[in-house]
């Protein structure tokens, strides 16, 4: 063949559906990088960090189905590492190439030498290194075929010499086959499933991101069940739109309504779930489950049954098969409950704080009034996910995007960054940190060298906020966890970005528009009240406990002010919890 293993790789990526490698080039990235330079098809995308590069890949897979980045040998490799754990551990999947040095050096401890096997062995479905080009095309094929259909991170090893090596024809298919498959339980286990659901009144639905695409038919199970609609963080934009059952979400970032009604019900329905908080799974009602991965099936509760099928076909087959209920008394007490909870996060929208305190509930709020109707939201890992969960409601169009199960900070603006480029034509709305937003700032640069126009809006709390929280529910004082924190808006300025700060509450509204409606990138920078608590939806007594021990301690260390801030500041929460 007269090409390059190089350009090979880059023909089989454009024919898999990838536009674009996030990387930093150099050294044994070289040749790949000049294969995309002269292709039309791709787009190499300059990050200044390998793990922004990951992480950006990782939200256009979300969104697209599948994305590719690359690092090269040594420093490039372990950089990638923590995105491409994200990635993984999320289901998104990509492809990371990983560059190394040449084959004659392997194992003799050169100059940036890993061993890439070892290295993402427990980040990845596929890991393997090339070492000579007939190896190149059929392991490139294998690795695109484990990221699309085991639905994560696949890791290729391509050493620079070979790279610029003559490329060799496949003897194997050089094509991505991008299949589906209808998955559902056996008739009989639909028909015992039946039988039981059939035998309870008071039953809960609760889905996770499994259900994604079974939106309708989720909400004809609740109708005919009169069953109020839980989930978790990522089943709400697929759940909770146009859906009159939906009581919101539960566990840690959750509300006391999806809470009650899993607890106050006789039977629970989980839906293409794996919500790992198990203290807020009922452990004492009958639980069935469904997913399209068998071996998630009873690892966090125990099951009076597990079924493997996607949810969409097994509700298909399995709703003919049930009987109407006809009591609501059950439903519309959920409901009542939803509506009450409902009233007390709208106190923090109409009281929204002070001065270098605006209450980071009126900041949420404000931002999904402005956003588009399918704009795509990105959430620091932390007390933003907090925020966007409550305020933000999904429409049916809307994405939103974090590190849901890496729990990950900094995640936010990297992600943003895939999500601008792979979706142009969406607004692209990041929620990120100030501790998030710092450990990955040098990537602003990346936000202006493609003019991406997203909406960076920083809840400057001056803290770790999720961090504190949990010190001080464990009875601990918080140490180290305040920040001294750059003008981020002055760092944005500096980038060429507009930069926005907002201290007044009473600019809220008027800044956060003026941001939306600018045409480019825009950093917001919100001076937030770094006391505002986030409420679990049970409150323990042990919390309360913690909580109150921990503000003793600040007490006889002489932090007055801090416990009398912090009373002042979630003095609204006194409410939720009495009643």
């Amino acid at each position: 063949m007269s090409k390059k293993v190089a350009e090979q790789l880059v023909d089989m990526l454009i024919q898999s559906g990838i536009k674009r490698i996030y990387a930093v080039t150099g050294d044994s990235l070289n040749e790949l990088n000049d294969a995309v330079r002269r292709s039309p098809d791709i787009q190499w995308i300059h990050v200044r960090h390998e793990e922004a590069g990951a992480y950006a890949a990782a939200a256009e897979a979300e969104l697209h189905g599948l994305a590719c980045c690359a690092g090269s040998s040594g420093p490039g490799h372990v950089h990638l590492i923590n995105g491409l754990y994200d990635a993984h551990r999320a289901g998104a999947a990509v492809l990371a190439i990983a560059s190394t040095c040449a084959t004659a050096e392997f194992g003799s401890g050169y100059f940036q030498e890993t061993n890439t096997t070892k290295l993402f062995d427990d980040c990845s479905h596929y890991n393997q290194i090339a070492t000579t080009p007939a190896q190149l095309p059929r392991m490139a094929q294998a690795a695109l075929q484990h990221a699309f259909h085991h639905k994560g991170v696949s890791v290729l090893g391509l050493p620079g010499d070979v790279s610029s090596m003559e490329a060799v024809e496949n003897m194997s298919a050089d094509r991505t086959y991008f299949s589906k498959a209808v998955i559902r339980p056996a008739d009989e286990e639909l028909l015992a499933l039946s039988k039981l659901i059939n035998s309870h009144k008071k039953i809960a639905i609760f889905c996770g991101v499994g259900a994604a695409e079974a939106h309708d038919e989720v909400v004809k199970l609740a109708a005919m069940l009169k069953a109020p609609v839980g989930y978790s963080f990522r089943g709400k934009m697929s759940i909770q739109y146009d859906n009159p059952y939906e009581v919101g979400m539960t566990g840690l970032l959750g509300l006391p309504s999806a809470y009650h009604s899993m607890h106050e019900s006789d039977l629970v329905i989980l839906l293409g779930t794996d919500f790992p908080y198990v203290p807020f799974i009922p452990q004492d009602k009958v639980l069935v489950q469904i997913d399209t991965k068998p071996e998630r099936l009873g690892r966090r509760a125990k099951l009076e049954m597990g079924l493997h099928g996607d949810i969409k076909t097994s509700l298909a087959a399995l709703i003919p098969l049930l009987d109407a209920n006809e009591d609501d008394s059950f439903l519309n007490a959920q409901l009542k409950v939803y509506e009450k909870v409902k009233e007390h996060l709208h106190t923090y929208v109409e009281d929204k704080g002070k001065a270098d305190a605006i209450h980071p509930e009126a900041v949420a709020f404000e931002i999904n009034k402005l956003a588009t109707d399918d704009a795509i939201f990105t959430v620091d890992t932390g007390m933003c996910c907090v925020w966007g969960s409550r305020y933000i409601h999904a429409t049916g169009k809307r994405s939103m995007l974090g590190s849901f199960n890496h729990g990950s900070m900094a995640n936010a603006m990297p992600h943003a960054i895939g999500a601008a480029l792979s979706s142009p034509d969406r607004q692209v709305v990041a929620l990120c940190g100030d501790g998030g937003i710092s450990m990955l700032l040098g990537d602003l640069a990346t936000i202006k060298q493609y003019n991406l126009p997203i909406k960076l809006v920083v809840f400057n709390n001056r803290s770790l906020g999720m961090v504190k929280l949990e010190m001080e529910v464990a009875g601990l004082p918080d140490a180290e966890t305040d920040m001294v924190n750059p003008d981020f808006a002055l760092v944005a300025e500096a980038m060429g970005i507009k930069g926005i700060t907002i201290s007044d509450p009473d600019h809220l509204e008027l800044l956060l528009k003026e941001a939306f409606l600018h045409n480019g990138p825009v950093l917001v920078n919100v001076m937030t009240d770094p006391n505002a608590l986030a409420m679990p939806p049970k409150i323990e007594f042990k919390m309360m406990k913690g909580m109150a021990l921990s503000m003793t301690k600040l007490m006889l260390g002489g932090k007055f002010d801090e416990v009398l801030d912090t009373v002042k500041s979630n003095y609204k929460h006194l409410k939720s919890i009495i009643d």
